[in-house]
């Protein structure tokens, strides 16, 4: 017997329904009041299955509690009232509902008592994440949403045929931590491997992300990811295999970043590399890894928020995105200058923010593991996270040369939603206690020992050094990174095209051959029976074809 519980997804789902049907003067209350009511009632979840009920067939559990899944719920709340908060004055109606319809799938999934549920919220998400990539309003947003939308209809297809084959094995849907050792799990390994942007199937992000509008690339730095972060959590903690994904994923990311000159497609990659921490700390599995990977998820929604936040109003202040033609904002945007280099200090694990704690939490992890390939990895990859995150960002965008641009300070709610965002990075830092009582396991982790502060400022210092002593070799030019969407984006249909003149081609020369062969078997024939067998004809041929022919059919008819 369970009490009832309102789902906090319902909650969510409610809210944008009522906001897409609410009159405009009322419209951005509600909205900003619909994630707050919704992070009420996460808290109210207890631990353990609250609500089941059965659809087509199923018994589903459609609300399970526990402290892992309220940490996630709770950080996709905030997310959801400050993406609002950044975003309820300029961008439309359609925008917002579909937002946070987009936060509802994430929070369902949070809750999701079996394989059923989850997968309901997951294409939730990605449904009303395609809308609001849509909501860019520019023909490029059009393409890149389609082919976003494409990759998460087939990443889905392969995740319901693992949950399907997973039942139809074990009669069983519940959430659980499950091994590589079958078909189907290893479909459902995939397909959340997709929603977490592991390379090759990663270049959906930034192809996406950074053709939405200013406001809408807020939302989705949020999400997809962590909600696939999370459901890796449960599903597949302490799979080795993770490790090296992840890290591939963090090296991956660092150097597309690198090679990057639109400010929103480096934080696109970025994402891909901070999401890479996430899985290497799965992959290692103890309890103070998957802490971190919890904590690092919760503290990167934030400081990436931000950082898309600061992205955000130099787009919708300047109207330019790439990093060759911006400059010298900090004149006339100061405070979103300071926001942006705050989410740039926190991402590059700077001590004193959220990422330190987060992230040392995960290479402590490999340490104490005895993982020291990984541990090296792991701490060489702080240094190219600050090159291309802690520095490169704020450097081009804010800094370097003067572009002449001089906008104004972005309008008051986008700057409160980044204060506010910006407090919150160094809050955790500070405090990380507030942190820690969220979390999944106890946490006894002390981070700012006198020698881990020292070694990853000495770290820090070096990535600064090295960035100004390589300036000149790291210009800012107008190129394009090729990235594996190029396959299907270029060479197929290229190679396809090709393939389909050259068949047309070979197709008209064996008609002309035709036509040609044709030609002159008739003429042939007109030819030589006119030769042989007109009254013309010389009585020699006319007779020698005569007697072959009386020839032909005396053997035919002595065969038959």
């Amino acid at each position: 017997m369970f009490e009832f519980v309102m789902p906090p997804a319902f909650v969510m789902i409610t809210g944008a329904l009522v906001v897409a049907l609410s009159r405009e003067a009322i419209r951005p209350v509600l909205a900003l009041i619909t994630p707050l009511i919704t992070l009420y009632a996460v808290w109210q979840v207890p631990d353990g299955v609250q609500l089941t009920t059965t659809f087509l067939g199923y018994e589903i559990q459609m609300v399970e509690g526990s402290d892992l899944r309220r940490l996630f719920a709770t950080v996709f709340a905030i997310m959801g009232f400050g993406g609002v908060l950044f975003a309820f004055r300029q961008s439309k109606w359609h925008e917002l509902s579909a937002a946070l319809m987009y936060a509802s799938g994430a929070i369902g999934v949070s809750f999701a008592g079996d394989l059923i549920t989850l997968f309901i919220f997951w294409e939730l998400m990605a449904l009303f994440s395609t809308v609001v990539v849509w909501c860019g309003g520019t023909e490029t947003a059009r393409a890149a949403g389609i082919r976003y939308a494409i990759i998460h209809l087939v990443g889905g297809i392969i995740l319901k045929i693992g949950i399907e084959g997973f039942y139809v094995a074990t009669g069983s849907l519940e959430i659980q931590a499950l091994t590589l050792d079958s078909f189907a799990t290893w479909m459902i390994f995939i397909g959340v491997l997709i929603n977490a942007a592991a390379p090759p199937i990663s270049a959906w992000l930034a192809d996406a992300y950074p053709e939405s509008s200013p406001m809408g690339g807020v939302f989705l730095s949020a999400f997809t990811t962590k909600t696939a972060v999370l459901a890796l959590i449960l599903l597949f903690p302490g799979q080795p295999l993770l490790i090296w994904i992840g890290l591939f994923m963090i090296f991956y990311g660092i150097i597309f970043a690198l090679l990057e000159n639109d400010m929103r497609r480096i934080l696109s990659y970025s994402i891909v590399n901070q999401v890479g921490f996430m899985v290497t700390g799965i992959g290692i599995g103890t309890e103070l890894a998957l802490n971190g990977a919890a904590a690092h998820a919760f503290t990167h929604i934030i400081y990436k928020a931000l950082l898309f936040m600061s992205a955000g109003a130099v787009l919708y202040q300047t109207g330019v995105r790439k990093c060759s033609e911006l400059g010298g904002l900090f004149r006339t945007m100061p405070l979103t200058t300071i926001c942006g280099t705050i989410g740039a200090l926190a991402i590059s694990s700077f001590p004193w923010t959220s990422g330190f704690i987060s992230k040392s939490m995960i290479s402590s992890s490999a340490a104490y593991e005895h993982l020291s390939v990984v541990w090296f990895l792991l701490v060489a990859a702080s240094a190219g996270v600050f090159l291309h995150a802690g520095i490169k960002f704020p450097w081009f965008v804010f800094f370097q040369k003067d572009s002449g641009l001089r906008p104004p300070e972005a309008p008051w709610n986008m700057r409160i939603a980044m204060i506010l965002f910006a407090a919150g990075c160094i809050v955790l830092g500070v405090f990380p206690q507030l942190l820690y009582s969220l979390l999944p396991y106890p946490v006894d982790y002390v981070p700012y020992t006198a020698d881990h502060v020292v070694t990853q400022l000495q770290l820090l210092l070096f990535a600064g050094l090295a960035f100004f002593v390589l300036l000149p070799l790291m210009k800012r030019t107008e190129t394009v990174s090729l990235d594996v969407d190029w396959i299907y984006r270029r060479a197929i249909p290229a190679l396809s095209g090709k393939i389909d003149r050259a068949l047309g081609r070979a197709r008209e020369a064996l008609v002309r051959m035709g036509l040609s062969a044709g030609s002159v078997i008739v003429a042939g024939l007109r030819q030589n029976s006119y030769r042989y067998f007109s009254s013309r004809a010389p009585m020699g041929h006319t007779a020698f074809w005569m007697a072959v022919v009386l020839a032909a059919f005396l053997v035919l008819s002595l065969l038959v």
